[in-house]
């Protein structure tokens, strides 16, 4: 049965993902995969019913890794600050934004389990996160800070965020998380913190991958 209601789709997620913390950010309990085929083919199959992406949820990226220690490090940078975590995965930049005193913080995923995956890991942090389902790409910008962990791994979806959030660089500050995947842009980043992330042969071609943040700068 796949699971079209809020109480399904809990199920689903904490049915195929485990509490754990990853080394680089263990303040953060997160709901995560513990091991990848279960839960992706699970998703695959739900996929193929209902149009779902992938379980990127499910797992804790380089890009998102390095927000949440930059943040958790430096709370001035977010404290009393509106921030958006933009395709937030499974939130631990967002969880971290509110540890840190943020004013307010939304996290926006356009999966329907992605966004069941944040509002329970919140919860099991103890932090109040707006999770929204909705596609933000176009809006007006109501934030001071919007986070952007590992986005750039397909062109189109490249395509479709990096004029919007270039243009939200103008009233906002707007950050990018990036282990160098392939379409990651050239131009209009400047490099704030490079650092080392642990990960494994399952998720990357690699057990580390060097990841940067970046400030986006603004569109002409």
């Amino acid at each position: 049965m796949s699971p079209h209601t809020p109480a399904e789709a809990r199920a689903f997620v904490t049915a195929h993902t485990a509490l754990a913390h990853v080394p680089l950010v263990p303040e953060i309990a997160l709901h995560l995969a513990t091991e990848i085929t279960p839960v992706w083919q699970a998703s695959e199959n739900w996929l193929a019913q209902n149009g779902i992406e992938p379980p990127f949820w499910a797992f804790a990226w380089p890009g998102g890794q390095l927000l949440a220690r930059h943040i958790l490090d430096n709370p001035e940078r977010v404290a009393g600050r509106r921030v958006l975590d933009f395709a937030a995965g499974c939130g631990i930049a967002a969880i971290a934004c509110a540890q840190a005193g943020a004013a307010s913080v939304e996290a926006a995923e356009i999966d329907p389990l992605a966004v069941t995956a944040i509002a329970l890991n919140a919860d099991v942090n103890g932090v109040d996160i707006t999770a929204t389902g909705a596609d933000l790409v176009g809006t007006a910008p109501c934030w001071d800070l919007i986070l952007c962990g590992d986005v750039c791994y397909e062109s189109p979806m490249t395509q479709h965020i990096l004029p919007w959030l270039r243009c939200c660089a103008r009233t906002a500050e707007v950050w990018i998380a990036d282990p160098g995947r392939a379409y990651l842009p050239r131009d209009g980043l400047a490099p704030l913190v490079i650092r080392d992330i642990p990960t494994t042969m399952e998720l990357e071609d690699r057990v580390v991958r060097r990841t940067t943040l970046y400030r986006v700068r603004p569109a002409p």
